[in-house]
C-alpha cells in the first residue's frame, strides 16, 4: 500500500518551499524503498523550484543527489537487500527499449528519461517526487550502490556534479597525458579538478579572479589561468584537449577555443541555453576543434564513477544543513556563496512541525 510522508516542496515559483505531506506508491515487484538520509542542493533544484526553465509542476519536491538505506525490496529484487547504503540521482525510469538505453545511456533516452522529480512516472503517468522527503521508492536498475569506504553525505552530490564532469572526461578518454582545463569552481568545477587529477591528466583551471588558486591547486589543479588576462590567455594558445565548461549561465566561450589543441573539444555541462555572445565557427572549422555538450550520465557510468571515488578517496566538499534552512541555501547558491556543495541531513525533518 502506498505511504504518506513528509518532505520539503515548492509551492509556486514565488513562495518560499515549506513542509509537505504526499503519498509515495507503494513497491512494484522490482522497487526498491529507501530511507533518505542525505540530499545534494543542486542549482537545478533552484532553477525548477523557481521555474527558471518555464516546466514546473507544483507542489514540487525537489531533490536528485540521494543517499540513503534500503528498508524493504520487492520480491524480484535481486541486487539490493535491506541496511544496503544506496544513491539515487537525477533519473529513476527510462524507455529500456531504444538505442541510447540499449547503450547504457538512459540520459539520453529517445522517448525520454524519467526525472526523479517534477517528472512524469512512465508506468502510471504519476508526478516524481524527489529527494527533500523522508524516503523514496525507485525501480532497483536505477539504484546505486554506494560502497563502504565511502561517506554518505559527501558522496551525495557525486551523483549529480559528480558524474556531470566525470561522464565527459571518460568519453573524451582523459588519462595520463591529458591537457584538460576547467571553466567555473564551484560544484561541478570542484569535481571536474578531482577526477581529472586522479586520472592522471595535466589540470588548469580557469578562472577571472587569482585568490582562487590555493584552493583550485588543493582540488588537483596544477595552475590557474586568469581568462580575464588577454596576455596569460595568448600564452597557452593551443593547449588543451578538453575543456569542461562548469559555468551555469550565459556566457562567452569564444575566447577558450584559442588554448584548445587541434582537434580538441571544449564541452559545456553547466549552462542550458543560447550562448552570449554567439560562438564564432570560423576557428572550429580552421583547427578541427568542437564545442559539445553533456548530460550527467548513465547508470552504469555512474556506478563506475562511485566506484573510482571509493577507489581515490573522493567526495565532494560539502557543507551539511537542515532541511529548514533550504531558502538560505539557495539564496547563497545564487551568490556562489558555498564551497562547494550543500548537502541537506535529512533527519531535520523530524523537527518539522
Amino acid at each position: 500500500m502506498s505511504m504518506t510522508l513528509r518532505g520539503y516542496a515548492a509551492f509556486s515559483a514565488q513562495q518560499p518551499l515549506g513542509p509537505f505531506a504526499f503519498e509515495r506508491r507503494a513497491l512494484r515487484d522490482d522497487d526498491v524503498a529507501i530511507d533518505i538520509l542525505y540530499c545534494g542542493v543542486c542549482h537545478s533544484d533552484l532553477h525548477h523550484a523557481r521555474n527558471h526553465w518555464g516546466r514546473a509542476t507544483y507542489p514540487m519536491v525537489p531533490g536528485h543527489e540521494i543517499i540513503g538505506r534500503v528498508v524493504e525490496a520487492g520480491p524480484s529484487v535481486t541486487r539490493f537487500r535491506a541496511g544496503d547504503a544506496v544513491g539515487v540521482g537525477c533519473m529513476v525510469d527510462s524507455c529500456g527499449r531504444c538505442a541510447a538505453c540499449g547503450e547504457g545511456l538512459e540520459q539520453y533516452c529517445e522517448n525520454h528519461a524519467t526525472y526523479t522529480y517534477n517528472g512524469i512516472d512512465l508506468r502510471d503517468g504519476t508526478t516524481t517526487y524527489g529527494g527533500y522527503s523522508e524516503r523514496i521508492v525507485v525501480a532497483q536498475d536505477f539504484v546505486l550502490r554506494v560502497p563502504p569506504r565511502l561517506d554518505l553525505a559527501g558522496a551525495a552530490p557525486l551523483l549529480c556534479a559528480g558524474i556531470t564532469t566525470w561522464s565527459p572526461l571518460r568519453h573524451w578518454q582523459v588519462g595520463a597525458g591529458s591537457k584538460v582545463a576547467v571553466v567555473g569552481l564551484g560544484g561541478l568545477g570542484h569535481m571536474a579538478l578531482k577526477f581529472a587529477k586522479a586520472l592522471g591528466a595535466d589540470v588548469t583551471l580557469f578562472s577571472r579572479s587569482a585568490d582562487k588558486e590555493a584552493d583550485a591547486r588543493r582540488l588537483g589543479a596544477d595552475r590557474i589561468i586568469l581568462s580575464t588576462d588577454a596576455a596569460h590567455m595568448k600564452a597557452n594558445a593551443g593547449r588543451f584537449d578538453l575543456i569542461v565548461d562548469t559555468v551555469p549561465y550565459a556566457h562567452d566561450v569564444n575566447p577558450y577555443v584559442p588554448v584548445l589543441a587541434t582537434g580538441g573539444t571544449l564541452v559545456v555541462v553547466g549552462y542550458l541555453g543560447p550562448l552570449d555572445p554567439m560562438l564564432n565557427s570560423a576557428p572550429l572549422v580552421m583547427n578541427r576543434k568542437a564545442v559539445a555538450g553533456s548530460l550527467i550520465g548513465g547508470i552504469a557510468e555512474t556506478q563506475e564513477m562511485l566506484d573510482f571515488c571509493a577507489e581515490h578517496g573522493i567526495a565532494a566538499d560539502i557543507e551539511l544543513i537542515r532541511i529548514q534552512d533550504i531558502e538560505r541555501a539557495f539564496a547563497r547558491m545564487a551568490e556562489s556563496d558555498v564551497k562547494y556543495r550543500f548537502v541537506i541531513d535529512m533527519a531535520s525533518l523530524k523537527d518539522v512541525a
